[in-house]
């Protein structure tokens, strides 16, 4: 494992110049890319100690993450966030290198400047400038930096947080980095999350002649059916914390290249995201009601027909639905940025799923980091301006949550 020369890393003070080498390390999921040697170098003088673990299992890439922790007993307050980054697409699209930094009149560039080496940046940042005016914490501050989010998430948080709490970690609170803020800092605090649940779908027919289909079954049929049932009436209306749950068929396949051939079977994935008046398995449940209620209509199979025959196989990776009820976490954050923002922030549980679905579980959690426009897209991009001011908010969080 090869670590950065001190020497070469930037000051710590500086969100944008931090940030700027962040984006110059090449970190698409699963390659650390040098992100996790430039973060170890900035943090080891500050009087962090950092861990490099690296989690494995079969079928996925081996993940070098980050653990980083100073201070002794008292309150713990941990920053989660990732390193990795979703791959930079057509390189001829960007107005500026995608791994360069490029600072152009108060914007810089590159991939994962918003989502979400942004927001590491100005963590540390926070803290280094704390040091700066003689801030001593009364506890312990941590990050937990993974490799993963942006992947299968399976060698990532959730395995690092269990390396972690085996050691005898224990954390107060949590807060995530991701960018949440739909149009300016200060908009929102994502307080709590969806759940997440998967599945494929698959119609079994016989296959045969296109000129013969009393010979054959056009699973094609059943498989239109069944869609149609999963996705034709809501789940539910939302509650007060949370959007109505929603499923969705996201693909539908047959395989089938030839015109004049039935196919023997079709399959559809779906994904379901789910609110508080669902479990794993009240989900299960409904889905299958649903499937065997129109298995048995046979609409578009003739009257003649026995009923659809299909099966549902439930995919790993489903995440619990949570909300935050951390009086002190939530509402000193929500001080911390109307402080420096004016703005007074919503308090959401809107948009897909971040390993705080994981942290939930050891501590309470919340997220709030820079502005999601630009995030995975073709010239990604934060102006400094808002390095500046969430390097800001998180100091006064920090200091407002140790109460210093």
């Amino acid at each position: 494992m090869m670590t950065m020369a001190h020497s070469a890393a930037p000051d710590p003070a500086d969100p944008a110049a931090l940030l700027k080498a962040l984006v110059r390390c090449n970190s698409v999921t699963p390659a650390e890319g040098g992100a996790l040697g430039l973060l170890q170098a900035v943090l080891e003088p500050m009087g962090f100690s950092v861990s490099r673990p690296v989690f494995s299992d079969h079928g996925t890439p081996d993940i070098e993450n980050l653990y980083a922790r100073r201070g002794g007993s008292g309150p713990h307050l941990m920053f989660a966030g990732h390193t990795d980054v979703v791959p930079e697409g057509d390189t001829a699209r960007w107005t500026h290198g995608p791994f360069d930094g490029a600072i152009v009149d108060g914007t810089l560039y590159g991939r994962g400047a918003v989502d979400m080496k942004g927001g590491i940046a100005c963590f540390i940042a926070a803290l280094a400038r704390l040091d700066a005016a003689g801030v001593t914490l009364p506890g312990a501050v941590s990050l937990l930096i993974t490799g993963d989010e942006e992947g299968p998430a399976i060698n990532g948080t959730v395995k690092l947080l269990d390396w972690a709490a085996k050691r005898g970690e224990r954390w107060d609170a949590s807060l995530v980095g991701e960018p949440t803020n739909p149009d300016a800092l200060g908009d929102m605090i994502k307080i709590g999350r969806r759940g997440s649940l998967s599945g494929v779908l698959t119609v079994e027919g016989r296959q045969g002649h296109v000129a013969y289909p009393h010979l054959a079954d056009n699973p094609a049929r059943g498989i239109v059916t069944l869609c149609d049932a999963l996705m034709a009436d809501p789940l539910d209306a939302g509650t007060a914390d949370f959007q109505p749950s929603n499923l969705e068929v996201t693909s539908i396949d047959i395989g089938n290249r030839a015109a004049n051939v039935i196919a023997a079977e079709a399959s559809a994935a779906f994904n379901i995201r789910f609110n508080t008046q669902w479990t794993h398995e009240t989900l299960k449940a409904e889905v299958l009601r649903r499937l065997d209620a129109a298995a048995a209509t046979n609409r578009l199979r003739g009257t003649n027909r026995p009923p659809v025959a299909f099966q549902v196989e439930w995919k790993d990776g489903a995440s619990d639905v949570f909300l935050t009820r951390d009086e002190k976490l939530v509402s000193t954050l929500s001080g911390s940025i109307q402080a420096e923002t004016g703005r007074t922030p919503k308090l959401s549980t809107t948009g897909g799923t971040s390993d705080a679905r994981f942290i939930k579980d050891h501590c309470p959690v919340v997220e709030f980091g820079l502005v999601g426009q630009t995030m995975h897209m073709v010239d990604e991009r934060v102006a400094v301006s808002d390095l500046e001011q969430l390097t800001a908010i998180y100091g006064r969080f920090i200091r407002d949550w140790f109460g210093v």
